[in-house]
């Protein structure tokens, strides 16, 4: 298992019809469900593009929100290829 940091910077997609963000997870290849977080904010915006809103939790949290979305995995620092990263006009 590898080890986090303190905090996490997590990227989020923009919520429907609100200037609120909802944390951004992805289904992996075989259909489990992943939370992204990133150890850095500029590894954040390496492997995800300098338009993907963000926001930053304590590590300590990440079980209370694994209990609210149900994710399946946390995957660090993972790079996100271009094609599926957020654009500016998607923020």
């Amino acid at each position: 298992m590898p080890m986090f940091p303190p905090v996490v910077y997590v990227p989020c997609a923009p919520a429907q019809d609100t200037d609120e963000l909802t944390i951004d997870l992805r289904a992996t290849g075989d259909g489990l469900l992943a939370l992204l977080v990133y150890s850095a904010m500029d590894r954040l915006i390496e492997h995800c593009g300098a338009a993907q809103p963000w926001t930053v939790l304590l590590t300590s949290d990440l079980d209370r929100v694994r209990s609210a979305t149900g994710f399946a995995l946390v995957l660090l620092d993972v790079d996100i290829p271009e094609e599926l990263r957020r654009t500016e006009e998607e923020r």
